[in-house]
């Protein structure tokens, strides 16, 4: 039996190209934003207010003129305990308020408060209402001590990030997880969201501009993230490395076993 030597180069090609395809990627696939103009003509919601929901836990300060009528209204500001001669063991326990399961707070002197379904500012503005019976040009500050998101997937640190300031776009999110890995489906990202009590679940696209449109493009209180792995990072759960060399051995071996029967 003769093997032509085109047929053997044709065949080493065949082996060689499967081999390139099966670990490839499109250069366009990996990149955010494909061009300048797309982030030039991409707006971000302006109008982005969140607002609070159950289980967010709030620190509430109330300020005014008269320290003595103000106190009664702010909770009580816990130390560490100090042991073993005079070093301080632990870390305090955060005071403020959790928003219960119908949406309140009980808060000092007034009582139940709604609060979900409200924004900072109309939260504040229902709370300096109420405190104007008790105190002169009340001053309210709100905070949430519990706002967070989750990062997981195809991403360098994938883990669950506390926010302090509680204003995140999904961009910085995946940045503090040190940005995506090489093998992420960068065209399919999941948001998870609760809404109302329901999970809701949106896709987004990071390589278009319709990202910065996206009613996930400002992240939520308690959010996750979810990276795809993309179809190489899928083959490569199948065909691993060691499944590679064996490929590669046995295309090595169809070679030789070509050649000696050529001549």
């Amino acid at each position: 039996m003769c093997i032509s030597k085109k047929t053997i180069n044709t065949f080493i090609g065949f082996i060689t190209t499967i081999l390139f395809l099966s670990s490839c990627t499109s250069p366009k696939k990996m990149i955010y934003f494909n061009s300048a103009e797309q982030i030039a003509a991409a707006e971000a919601n302006k109008n982005y207010t969140p607002v609070f929901r159950t289980d967010d836990f709030l620190a509430i300060t109330v300020m005014g003129l008269d320290m003595v009528a103000v106190q009664p209204f702010n909770l009580p500001v816990t130390t560490l305990q100090s042991v073993n001669n005079g070093y301080s063991q632990g870390a305090p326990s955060p005071q403020g308020y959790l928003i219960d399961a119908e949406g309140n707070i009980d808060f000092p002197v007034i009582g139940k408060l709604k609060l979900a379904g409200l924004n900072r500012v109309a939260a504040i503005e229902l709370l300096k209402e109420k405190l104007k019976t008790y105190i002169s040009n009340p001053t309210v500050h709100i905070r949430i001590l519990n706002f967070k998101v989750t990062v997981l997937g195809e991403v360098r640190s994938p883990g669950t990030f506390n926010i302090p300031n509680e204003r995140i776009t999904l961009l910085e999110a995946l940045g503090l997880a040190g940005d995506l890995n090489i093998t992420a489906k960068r065209k399919n990202v999941l948001v998870i969201r609760d809404v109302d009590g329901k999970k809701t679940e949106t896709r987004v696209d990071l390589t278009s501009k319709e990202l910065f449109s996206s009613p996930v493009y400002y992240l939520n209180q308690n959010d996750m993230v979810y990276v795809q792995p993309n179809r190489a990072k899928i083959n490569s759960s199948v065909v691993n490395a060691s499944n590679v060399g064996i490929i590669i051995s046995i295309a090595s071996l169809l070679t030789t076993i070509a050649v000696l029967l050529s001549r």
